[in-house]
């Protein structure tokens, strides 16, 4: 048992090392000089601090509104696919209906085809509905992709949370709705704070939909691929910087509503 925990603990290490060695090099990059990035070799710790490059990017045009509208694409996508997906979650965990189980197949299904391929089609059709090059076609297309997500990860929580407690507080006299906000939601909101995060990243980091579907009211990550492609390697490395602290920061916050899908919280 001790030599299992020992392995255990050394994979969480490596997956850690793993995620966490980029968003070091990234913030190191991000905060170093532009003369500091031209030495050889580089230096893996911090020598010659400077906010210069960062805050020239970030005062560089079409930054701050990127930013705007992936915060309202984001907040829009949250909301949406909250609202859809939760019930959805709920009724998958509280309901037999048939086709159920191809119901939740074919919510798979939707993951699989490549995001290349949706969205021309849809840029066809945000042309013709005239919402193209608008916050509001991107948070329809983040929404699709992010409530099959939302879906499966709230109806595996409401599984979780026993259907007694429901039918006790019917039985004291509340209506099934108000079983479900002040019974149900409480316990299950660790989960929908997970689907959340999944949600809110996902948003934040999707950048080729967004590229194809705006031209004037881009959001960050597709202004960044824009018009950082033939800028210094510095100046990527802030916008990389700036792409990755919102999500990093929103992850934080939440992190202490997770619940994994065993029913115990995350600490």
């Amino acid at each position: 048992m001790k030599r299992n925990r020992f392995w255990v603990q050394v994979a969480c290490v490596a997956v850690t090392l793993f995620m966490g060695v980029p968003l070091y090099l990234i913030t190191l990059a991000a905060l170093s000089s532009r003369e500091s990035l031209n030495e050889f070799p580089l230096s893996l710790l911090p020598t010659d601090v400077s906010t210069e490059t960062l805050t020239t990017f970030l005062n560089s045009t079409g930054v701050y509104g990127g930013f705007i509208n992936s915060l309202t694409v984001g907040l829009s996508t949250l909301a949406l696919s909250l609202l859809i997906g939760v019930p959805a979650g709920y009724a998958m965990a509280r309901y037999l209906f048939r086709g159920r189980g191809s119901y939740q197949l074919f919510l798979l299904l939707t993951r699989a085809l490549p995001i290349v391929v949706l969205s021309v089609p849809l840029a066809r059709v945000f042309l013709t509905a005239g919402l193209y090059d608008t916050t509001y076609a991107v948070t329809l297309l983040h929404t699709a992709l992010a409530l099959p997500t939302t879906v499966l990860i709230t109806a595996a929580i409401f599984v979780a949370v026993p259907r007694d407690h429901e039918e006790a507080a019917q039985i004291f006299g509340a209506s099934p709705l108000q079983a479900f906000i002040r019974v149900t939601m409480p316990q299950a909101l660790p989960g929908i704070a997970a689907a959340a995060m999944f949600t809110f990243v996902m948003s934040w980091n999707e950048v080729l939909g967004a590229a194809i579907l705006t031209l004037n009211q881009r959001t960050l990550p597709a202004q960044v691929l824009s018009t950082l492609g033939d800028s210094p390697l510095a100046f990527r490395y802030a916008g990389g910087f700036a792409l990755v602290l919102p999500a990093l920061l929103f992850v934080a916050v939440m992190r202490r509503y997770l619940l994994n899908m065993w029913g115990t919280t995350l600490r």
